[in-house]
C-alpha cells in the first residue's frame, strides 16, 4: 500500500537502506520487548547507514528530509520494531523543528550540526511527575539558578524516550529571576546528571523513557538555547508527526500477520483457508479501510505541512492526524486478533506486541480530548 505514497528517488534510496537492516532489527524486536532492553543494536545500525541526520538540512550537512520524507521512512521503521521508531522518532523530530525554525543562534545551529553528523542523538525533556503532561501547561519543577560559572540545573525529568543513548538533553527549567522557562542543552557526561531506570509498563517497553536527574549540574552561559522570546511553542510542528507513523507501522505490521495468517491457516474443518470466510474477509475489509483512510490523512497533512503556503492554513491538522492514526490504529490490532484468535494472545505472538504498544499513542501527545475541545473551541470561533 505504502507504493502509493512514495514519490521521489531520495525517499526510494532511503527505504532501500532500510531495508538492509530490517532483518536485524526485526530479529531483535522480540527481545528488546520482554527483556524490556534499549534496541542500542538497531540504533548502531541506524547510526551507520545514516539515519539520524535524515531531518539535519543539507546546508548543514545533513541529508535534509522533508517532514513527509520522515513520516514515510518512520513509518515502514516501526513496521520492524516500534521501539527503535519511536526512540528514535524523537531525535529526528527535534533536529528537524530546530534547524527548520531557526530556533537558537546561528553560531549554535552550526556549532551542533557538527554533532549530529557525527551521529548525535538528542531529545527534548520536559515531562515532570509533579506537571503531568507539558503540553497542559504546568510550570517545569526543574529550576535554574544564574552564578558567577554559568547556571545550575536541579531537577527530575520523566519519560526522557532513549535515555540509554541520549548524547543530549535539551532540558526546559524555570528561571526564577526571569520568571519564565528556558531550555538548555546539556552533554550527557556533564557532572551531576543521573538516569534513574524507572520505565517499568506494559507498552513500549524498549524505549528507556526513565527517569534523568540534575543535581546541581553546571551548565554554560550560552546553553541556556531557547526562551519564550525566541519560542518552540507556539508553532504548527509537523515534525510531530512522526509519533503516528510509528503507530500506523504497527498497524500496518498486525495488519500483514493477520492476513498472512488468514491466507495460510486452514483447520481441519474447513475445506479452504480461513480467508475464503466471509466474516474474515470482511474484517481483512475493514483493516484495509481503516489503514487507507490513515495513511491519506497523514501523508496529506504532511505534504501540506512541507508546503511554505499552505502550511499557513493549517489550524488543528497536526494533532487530527494523530488523533486519526492512533485510533485506527486501535481498531486495525483488535479486527486483526479476532482474525487469528486466541493464537494472538500467546507471549510468542507479535500481535499481543502490538497490542500493547499500540495503546501507547493514546498517551503521546496530542491527548485526544485536548485535539476534540480544540476543534471545537476553533468551530465556535470561526461562527461568531
Amino acid at each position: 500500500m505504502i507504493e502509493l505514497f512514495i514519490k521521489t528517488y531520495k525517499q526510494r534510496n532511503w527505504l532501500r537502506r532500510l531495508e538492509n537492516v530490517k532483518k536485524d532489527i526485526i530479529k531483535s524486536s522480540n527481545d528488546v520487548d520482554q527483556l524490556a532492553r534499549f534496541p542500542i543494536e538497531s540504533f548502531q545500525l541506524l547510526k551507520d547507514i545514516g539515519y539520524t541526520k535524515i531531518t539535519l538540512p543539507a546546508e548543514y550537512g545533513g541529508e535534509g528530509l522533508s517532514v513527509y520524507d520522515m513520516v514515510l521512512l518512520q513509518e515502514t521503521l516501526a513496521s520492524y520494531d516500534e521501539n527503535t521508531s519511536l526512540a528514535m522518532g524523537w531525535t529526528l523530530g527535534v533536529i528537524g523543528d530546530l534547524y527548520a525554525n531557526k530556533l537558537w543562534s546561528a553560531n549554535l545551529l552550526e556549532e551542533f550540526s557538527e554533532q549530529i553528523i557525527g551521529g548525535a542523538i538528542v531529545n527534548r525533556l520536559v515531562s515532570e511527575a509533579i506537571t503531568g503532561s507539558p503540553t497542559r501547561g504546568g510550570r517545569p519543577g526543574t529550576n535554574a539558578r544564574r552564578t558567577t560559572n554559568g547556571w545550575v540545573i536541579n531537577g527530575r525529568k520523566s519519560f526522557s524516550t532513549a535515555s540509554p543513548v541520549l548524547d543530549y538533553f535539551l532540558t526546559s527549567a524555570w528561571i526564577e529571576e526571569k520568571q519564565q522557562v528556558g531550555f538548555f542543552l546539556i552533554q550527557r557526561n556533564t557532572p551531576g546528571i543521573s538516569i534513574d531506570e524507572t520505565w517499568d509498563v506494559m507498552a513500549m517497553r524498549g524505549t528507556g523513557s526513565h527517569d534523568v536527574i540534575f543535581e546541581e549540574v553546571l551548565v554554560d552561559e550560552k546553553y541556556l538555547v531557547e526562551t519564550p522570546q525566541r519560542p518552540s511553542g507556539g508553532l504548527i510542528n509537523g515534525w510531530q508527526l512522526h509519533i503516528p507513523a510509528t503507530y500506523l507501522g504497527i498497524a500496518q505490521a498486525a495488519r500483514d500477520y493477520a492476513v498472512h495468517f488468514s491466507v495460510h491457516h486452514q483447520p481441519n474443518s474447513l475445506q479452504a483457508p480461513i480467508s475464503t470466510l466471509p466474516h474474515v474477509q470482511h474484517l481483512i475489509g475493514e483493516i484495509e479501510l481503516h489503514l487507507q483512510k490513515s495513511r491519506f490523512v497523514l501523508y496529506g497533512v504532511a505534504e501540506n505541512f512541507d508546503d511554505p503556503i499552505r502550511r499557513q492554513l493549517l489550524t488543528n491538522e497536526i494533532a487530527i492526524a494523530k488523533y486519526v492514526v492512533t485510533n485506527n490504529a486501535l481498531e486495525i490490532i483488535d479486527k486483526a486478533m479476532r482474525i487469528v484468535g486466541a493464537k494472538s494472545l500467546q507471549n510468542t505472538n507479535p500481535l499481543q506486541r502490538y497490542y500493547r504498544n499500540v495503546r501507547a499513542g493514546l498517551h503521546n501527545p496530542p491527548m485526544d480530548d485536548m485535539t476534540i475541545t480544540k476543534l471545537a473551541q476553533h468551530a465556535i470561533e470561526n461562527n461568531k
